[in-house]
């Protein structure tokens, strides 16, 4: 059973190379490294060009239906094709030339995780499959939900039971099954796993199911589209799984394949100083060891990132760099990237400035770079860690004669 879609060829695992035809069972490689998909991409080329995408009326991600791995596109609410926000306030505080946030936090469950639900919720589709599961820490579930119910697909989703709150009325708004586990994260992976092998399930998995990458994959094509096919030099990329990461950067990949620009951007990966495993890889040996996935950005918590791997080989193949934050600056970058871009970031996306402003301490940053940094995630999905930082609102009687006190001369 070939990849669905018109040019999908093979999966290509990324820690033995080996290939292999997919079938409906098959998420990771024999040697239990992860899965790339593979496209004709010579043959794509005419399917997929400069002058066909600006004729699209279809303002989604599936614009890019000829590079996905399905026949057909999911129907339900629009994902994809989130604004790009110029943050001129921040550049100049940064002091490079421009600096664009792509504002995932717009789409529809208000995460950058709709994107890779999208392609791997219709995959179950084509192969036949009535259930998806997963885990997560709220994000990569909410999407599943959203999208699920849509469609009329059932959700049953492992999450640790510290997740927030507002992912978790998400969920069960949406009519998913949710299974708080009593443990961390990647517990509630693991357990997920364990589900799919019993239970035949179909699994959604970040950095597990191949196909998640391929929907995130997309939002590197419209950062190029949005910038008028200006390559930008960085994107800035908070990371946990490492999932999100490989996608963004197999889509840059495949765009310069494709004929569509003639170079790549470098990546900054971002991470939590407590959830740093993909960064002292790469300053390392390049080796995954767990760590212990401490941090308030609970959708980048992760104690053994699942892509972390591909991720490795992704920021040195941008030629790019990576940097560890604190949580004190991440929850401060709630409240800089929402008064210098008019962006509410969760603590994950906020990431991305704070690993910007540690990056430019390190003199890691020229003054002639346009950056884009992605928001992975509206700050609604966790205002307890918004409160800490935005402080309470001043409480007052109904009385003119209080305002008097307040601002009269």
């Amino acid at each position: 059973m070939r990849p669905a879609g018109q040019f999908g060829t093979a999966l290509r695992c990324v820690r033995c190379g080996s290939t292999c035809e997919p079938s409906a069972s098959l998420y990771v490689c024999t040697c239990g490294g992860n899965l790339l998909v593979e496209y004709d991409l010579a043959a794509a080329r005419g399917a997929l060009t400069r002058k066909s995408l600006a004729a699209s009326s279809d303002h989604t991600l599936w614009r890019y239906l000829p590079l996905l791995p399905v026949s057909h596109r999911l129907e339900g609410p629009p994902v994809g094709w989130t604004p790009m926000v110029e943050a001129a306030p921040l550049a100049r505080e940064l002091g490079v030339q421009s600096l664009w946030i792509k504002d995932d936090g717009r789409n529809p469950s208000a995460s950058f995780k709709d994107r890779a639900s999208s392609v791997a919720l219709q995959r179950a589709r084509e192969l036949g499959h009535p259930l998806v599961t997963g885990a997560s820490t709220g994000n990569a579930a909410s999407a599943t939900a959203v999208l699920c119910a849509a469609i009329g697909m059932k959700a049953r989703i492992f999450v640790p039971k510290t997740a927030p709150r507002a992912k978790i009325a998400q969920l069960l708004t949406f009519g998913a099954e949710v299974l708080a586990v009593d443990g961390t994260y990647d517990q509630a992976f693991d357990l997920c796993l364990e589900a799919t092998r019993r239970f035949g399930w179909y699994n959604r998995n970040t950095g597990y199911n191949p196909y998640t990458r391929e929907g995130k994959k997309t939002v590197s094509f419209e950062i190029l589209e949005q910038l008028g096919w200006t390559v930008p030099d960085l994107v800035v990329v908070p990371v946990g799984d490492g999932n999100i990461l490989t996608g963004v950067w197999k889509g840059f990949v495949e765009a310069k394949q494709l004929g569509l620009v003639d170079r790549t951007p470098r990546l900054l990966a971002v991470q939590a100083e407590g959830s740093a495993a993909i960064v002292q890889a790469l300053r390392g040996d390049g080796t995954i060891r767990p760590v212990s996935g401490d941090t308030v950005a609970d959708s980048i918590s992760v104690s053994l990132p699942r892509d972390g791997e591909a991720a490795v080989q992704a920021v040195r193949a941008s030629d790019g760099f990576a940097v560890t934050v604190s949580d004190q600056a991440i929850l401060q970058a709630i409240l800089q990237v929402a008064r210098g871009a008019g962006v509410f970031a969760e603590p994950a996306a906020a990431a991305s400035w704070a690993g910007l402003k540690a990056a430019k301490a390190q003199e890691l940053i020229r003054p002639e770079w346009k950056i884009v940094s992605l928001n992975t995630g509206n700050g609604l999905k966790d205002v307890a860690s918004a409160m800490k930082v935005a402080g309470e609102p001043k409480v007052i009687l109904p009385d003119p004669e209080v305002l008097e006190k307040l601002f009269g001369a």
